[in-house]
């Protein structure tokens, strides 16, 4: 993602969501897997026609952090928006290694030694399930998640809570 692609609000004003404009995707395939011999393969974005763009809402806290990371890292419109060595892409190593510290750091023991958020992508996953176990409409969720609604349904199953017993089933 490119620093032009990323659409912050002017400091003052009340509503503080910016807006992340998805181009392409680019994977970390492999070499072996690539017809260019680099690592990463650039692609259109998974079901969406060729050149789409997807508009990802970035929540106030988001906003925060993004304004002060193209501030303090001194990032012009062209250039990427976190970038590896020489200003390429961001290793996928790197990444991981960052996302395992910050879990660490933030998480009990027993949550960082769980499942929970193992992946970077399983984050996605649960707040998908959580807006659908919430109450959202699937529609909403889906815009949001980029996906259409079978797609969305397919890969995620809401938690279908039962109703409390009544008087009468407690006893």
């Amino acid at each position: 993602m490119h620093v032009r692609d990323v659409h912050l609000p002017d400091i003052d004003a009340d509503d503080q969501w910016c807006e992340l404009m998805i181009h392409t995707a680019t994977p970390e395939v492999g070499k072996q897997w690539t017809d260019t011999g680099e690592i990463h393969e650039r692609r259109d974005l998974k079901g969406r026609a060729e050149g789409d763009t997807r508009s990802v809402p970035g929540h106030p806290a988001l906003t925060r952090v993004l304004r002060q990371h193209i501030e303090d890292e001194g990032l012009k419109p062209g250039e990427l928006l976190f970038q590896g060595e020489n200003g390429g892409i961001l290793a996928g190593s790197v990444i991981r290694r960052a996302w395992r510290s910050a879990r660490q750091a933030a998480l009990a023991p027993h949550v960082f030694d769980s499942p929970t958020g193992k992946r970077v992508y399983d984050n996605r996953h649960t707040r998908l399930t959580k807006w659908l176990n919430d109450g959202f409409p699937p529609a909403q969720v889906a815009e949001w998640a980029g996906n259409s609604v079978p797609v969305l349904l397919g890969h995620l199953r809401p938690v279908r809570r039962r109703a409390t017993a009544g008087p009468e089933e407690a006893a």
